[in-house]
């Protein structure tokens, strides 16, 4: 059977059981935390402790596996990650390369590249597939998984280039993709066409935060192209309610795209966005968006209806399955 690369080292296709396919650990940018944070809301023994205890808290209620699509621009720091899974032996997490970037290149890109001040072969390749393929940095740490964006300002040129380095790394590695995409402007069509263009397997893209529109033509018409949706925020109500998720997701369930759903939250342990008021920020604004809800609160609603057992299995655990495979 397959292998899946995890912080632990690779395990066999079979046993990741259930899982989360879009969750963070931590989204903490080191210079934000190396210059603010440190002494006043950071203290990291603290939050790896309450890492291990959310993480240990969802691995009892069955999950097996999450996907951790934090990348370069979410504050990618895998000897962290090394500390939580160590301590969480119950459950696989799954890292990702690429880059987060909703418009330009990080500056340490845009000089370097086929017609730019350094011509050459794009870097981005070659570091996305280094993580991929050796390891990322020192860790010994294998990414399993690309991530790109394309959000509501579309292609610029900087995201552009970047889908496009992803593109080309999955073309030469195999390795799936999940794209952050905004709902409202359907710009999951955009990272499709361009991902069609450059070769890549759509069966082996998932179109993250789809899950944010109820617009059902537009679900369709990415499901359609072989796409997986990612019904990716639950809890996170301001985008879009739970009650609407879970009838949108039956509504597809009933039109046969069981087969084309991964379910998650989206949230993490902490996020620097709110300094050291992230725990008052989430509890204030998204007291759901946690990562049990799905398990606490959607699976019940998704039954009540009309959602089938086989059907939630299908998107929690066969098409997660089927991505990596």
């Amino acid at each position: 059977m397959p292998a899946v690369e995890t912080v632990r080292g690779p395990i066999d296709v079979e046993r990741l059981g259930q899982t989360l396919m879009h969750e963070h650990v931590f989204v903490v940018a080191a210079e934000h935390v190396d210059n603010y944070g440190k002494g006043a809301w950071w203290d990291e023994e603290f939050r790896v402790a309450d890492a291990v205890a959310k993480l240990g808290a969802v691995a009892a209620k069955g999950v097996r596996t999450i996907v951790d699509p934090t990348v370069w621009g979410l504050g990618r720091h895998i000897p962290r990650i090394q500390r939580v899974a160590a301590e969480v032996p119950g459950l696989n997490i799954v890292v990702a390369t690429g880059l987060y970037v909703f418009e330009e290149l990080p500056h340490q890109y845009e000089h370097r590249g086929p017609g730019l001040f350094l011509d050459m072969p794009d870097p981005m390749v070659d570091d996305f597939v280094r993580d991929l393929t050796e390891g990322i940095a020192d860790t010994g740490v294998k990414a399993a998984l690309l991530k790109c964006v394309v959000e509501h300002k579309g292609l610029t040129p900087g995201v552009e280039r970047i889908c496009r380095a992803v593109a080309r790394a999955h073309v030469l590695t195999g390795a799936p993709i999940t794209v952050h995409t905004n709902a409202f402007t359907q710009s999951g069509l955009l990272a499709l066409d361009l991902f069609a263009k450059e070769g890549v397997n759509l069966e082996k893209v998932v179109v993250g935060h789809a899950g944010d529109s109820n617009d059902l033509d537009y679900l369709m018409r990415l499901a359609d192209t072989g796409a997986t949706l990612g019904m990716d925020r639950f809890g996170l109500d301001v985008y879009n309610s739970t009650e609407q998720r879970v009838a949108t997701i039956a509504a597809l369930c009933r039109r046969g795209y069981a087969d084309r759903m991964v379910l998650s939250h989206d949230t993490a342990c902490f996020m620097d966005y709110f300094g050291g008021a992230w725990d008052e920020a989430r509890n204030t604004l998204a007291p759901n968006w946690r990562y049990d809800h799905i398990h606490d609160d959607v699976l019940a609603a998704l039954l009540g209806s009309g959602v089938t057992d086989d059907q939630i299995e299908q998107m929690l655990v066969f098409n997660p399955r089927r991505y990596f495979s």
